[in-house]
């Protein structure tokens, strides 16, 4: 037992080092959408040289005012907000001047735009609220918005991370684990094989987001966690059903262990090789984010497998039976006979007879009923959402832009940005004068008071004004290594469908008359983040079909039947998506879903599907060497039904944990998830790939060995 004894102890140290490094995350991780763009996005150009015209780099906060009850504004309220305005600048975070207050034109509301420090935002925001509390004259509300605020508002979404949302997914497959076991002590031993896997995992991430190798933001990290425990809990129950045959034919622990590790070890192998393989396809994303979950998400897989088949086997292997107490299993599995007209017990046993007497009709109904669900799909609105829809529940920053919207131009501390090399000014500003949907123009000019000098037009040159002295020279824009940054004010919210046509006019426009210049700003960043996702999963999709098929093709000697479990799987993800759609859309009423939606749901769809095909399939093929195809098929169904099963509902349950925290994207994918992973579980694994495989028969391992020399064993009666 020294083996076993000193595998226990490695684990409890490296989860000791590990564990941690749960509340240190935020200190490597970044929610700013425009660091997920490549460099050569024309939104990341323009920002990352905001700071040569700004003399900081910084995030703008819009503070919106507004008297209560409508009324206006007095001057004493006015006058208030001025010296407020001063007082704020000595908040921490501040990253320069704030500006003096901008009274509507209806008096009854007025906007500061603070510059906070980009690094630390969410804290800046706090800070910034607290200022206001103190400092706000009697009589007003105010609001925190603009970009800084939704930023902030995103980044208390994933507060829960840490703490809520492992809590309720650990609850979640205990709770599952109890009932499907009976057993007090064995949950506790498959939730520390995922727990001490997430932790090594974390470790590591950690440590490869603080040294720059990979991108860590909320949402990664959400679906890392998930993902490690839902793994993990998969594979210690694949490796539980193998030890626990053994332990019901009478074996020793160690024997058991040891037995069950060889059953186990390749189905674990592949399947965890094949979400890997999958999860890796997104480093071809042209989005930061994405190339991150990648690499991240693969470590966590990886953890996972290792700790399934070294931590667990060794504490199973020092608990022996006393691991399923009270219900110790001390005969083996029954298995179907041969005779199909002899009577069963069980419910897979039942099953495994439905599928040999109905074989065809069953997965037609199947097929049919999972078609009709993918129709849905024809009505999932993926093509971006706006910012303030990000978050559910309450927003501040979301009620602000309302507020702001009532008052001034909706688009007011969100401009569009316009880096213009300084021979091409006057044709761009012509050009954003004209655009539908700009209300006002500017210029960066360190000559101005505000740092902005207005543009007026004419006789198609640009003039520029700012407030100051009577006789006071007239401010010159700002030229940095040749350029100079225009700034339009929207007519509409920077994150609404409005301004993004406003946007993309533009850049046709300029196009033309302004080649070399480039758009930036909050709405740019929103087109460019959409357009690389829809980019991304065009191109990433047919790729991981493709890689996933290859693996099955080597796992199981054979082309059909690769072909078969690919295609069971893609019509089980069409139908997740087209049920999601209709919820999204009737039930839930969300305003639409990111384009990288169908991209996760089926990376992760797909990648999981398919590891419950290969929990069936390589015991199938194991049982069909000895007995025959058709026969082997029914024994594989009976042998991993409950294992593949109480793996579903644990995936399932673990992936409708990330609902709680109050982010749309993980909302969205939470639902897709675990409703797909379980109409993989009932009906796809259950129903329609064993009910296809047996009515093929022996041809589904064409070309391999298996097909030339096998028999179909029992035909259909």
């Amino acid at each position: 037992m020294g083996i076993p004894v000193l595998l226990v102890l490695v684990w409890l140290v490296a989860g000791a080092v590990g564990g941690p490094y749960f509340g240190k995350v935020d200190e490597v991780s970044t929610n700013t959408q425009s660091a997920y763009l490549p460099s050569s996005a024309a939104s990341t150009v323009v920002q990352n040289r905001l700071a040569d015209f700004a003399g900081s780099d910084s995030i703008p906060a819009v503070v919106v005012v507004a008297a209560d009850g409508g009324a206006t504004l007095g001057d004493a309220q006015v006058a208030s907000l001025r010296t407020l305005s001063d007082a704020l600048g000595n908040v921490d975070g501040v990253n320069g001047a704030v500006s003096p207050p901008i009274v509507s034109d209806d008096g009854e509301a007025a906007q500061l735009f603070v510059p906070l420090r980009s690094g630390q935002v969410a804290d800046s925001v706090s800070a910034l609220r607290a200022a206001l509390d103190q400092g706000l004259p009697a009589g007003v509300s105010a609001w925190i918005t603009g970009p800084a605020g939704f930023t902030a508002d995103l980044v208390a979404g994933f507060l829960g991370i840490d703490g809520l949302l492992l809590g309720v997914a650990l609850v979640a497959v205990f709770l599952i684990l109890v009932i499907v076991y009976r057993s007090p002590l064995l949950p506790i031993l498959v939730l520390a094989t995922a727990s001490f896997a997430l932790c090594v995992a974390l470790l590591v991430v950690w440590w490869l987001a603080k040294t720059g190798v990979v991108l860590l933001n909320g949402q990664v990290q959400g679906i890392l966690f998930i993902l490690v425990i839902g793994a993990a809990t998969d594979y210690a129950l694949l490796y539980v059903a193998r030890f626990r045959e053994a332990i019901g034919e009478g074996r020793t622990r160690w024997d058991a262990a040891t037995r069950g590790w060889r059953g186990a070890f390749e189905p674990i192998l592949a399947s965890g090789g094949t979400v890997i393989a999958g999860l890796l396809c997104l480093l071809l994303s042209d989005l930061a984010t994405n190339r991150a979950l990648g690499p991240i998400a693969a470590i966590g897989i990886a953890f996972a497998m290792l700790s399934a088949l070294t931590f667990l086997p060794a504490l199973l292997a020092l608990f022996g039976r006393a691991a399923f107490w009270p219900f110790i299993p001390h005969r083996p599995i029954e298995m179907i006979p041969d005779d199909l007209s002899r009577p069963v017990t069980g419910f897979w046993q039942r099953q495994a007879r439905l599928v040999a007497r109905r074989s065809r009709p069953v997965w037609i109904v199947c097929l049919v009923v999972l078609l009709a669900a993918g129709t849905g799909i024809l009505q999932l609105k993926a093509d971006g959402v706006p910012s303030s829809d990000l978050v559910l529940g309450h927003s501040e920053a979301r009620d602000g832009q309302a507020v702001l919207g009532a008052h001034f131009d909706a688009g007011s501390g969100s401009p569009v940005y316009v880096l213009v090399p300084e021979g091409q000014l006057a044709p761009a500003a012509g050009a954003m004068d004209a655009a539908d949907g700009i209300e006002s123009l500017a210029a960066a000019s360190a000559d101005s008071p505000s740092g902005q000098a207005a543009i007026t037009l004419t006789d198609g040159a640009p003039v520029f004004s700012a407030p100051g002295p009577p006789g006071a020279p007239a401010p010159t824009p700002t030229v940095s290594d040749g350029d100079v940054l225009l700034t339009g004010t929207l007519s509409q919210p920077a994150d609404s469908l409005a301004a993004e046509h406003t946007v993309r006019d533009l850049r046709a426009a300029l196009a033309d008359a302004a080649p070399d210049a480039v758009v930036g700003g909050v709405t740019a960043t929103d087109i460019d983040t959409n357009d690389t996702s829809i980019r991304d999963r065009t191109l990433i999709i047919p790729i991981v079909l493709a890689v996933i098929f290859v693996i099955l093709m080597l796992l199981l000697r054979a082309v059909l039947a690769p072909l078969l479990l690919i295609g069971s799987v893609i019509v089980s993800f069409a139908a997740a998506m087209g049920v999601a759609a209709l919820v999204f859309n009737n039930l839930l009423r969300f305003p639409g879903a990111d384009p990288a939606v169908p991209l996760y749901g089926f990376v992760f769809l797909v990648a999981l599907g398919v590891d419950y095909n290969i929990f069936l399939m390589t015991r199938v093929r194991e049982e069909s060497r000895a007995h025959g195809t058709r026969s082997g098929i029914l024994r594989g169904l009976v042998a991993t039904g409950g294992v593949i099963t109480s793996a579903g509902l644990v995936l399932a349950a673990t992936f409708a944990a990330l609902g709680v925290i109050p982010v749309l994207f993980l909302a969205q994918i939470a639902f897709i998830v675990a409703f797909g992973v379980l109409v993989d579980t009932f009906l796809v694994r259950s129903l329609l790939v064993p009910a296809l495989s047996y009515d093929i028969g022996r041809a589904i391992w064409w070309p391999s060995r298996l097909w030339r020399r096998d028999v179909d064993g029992p035909t259909r009666r």
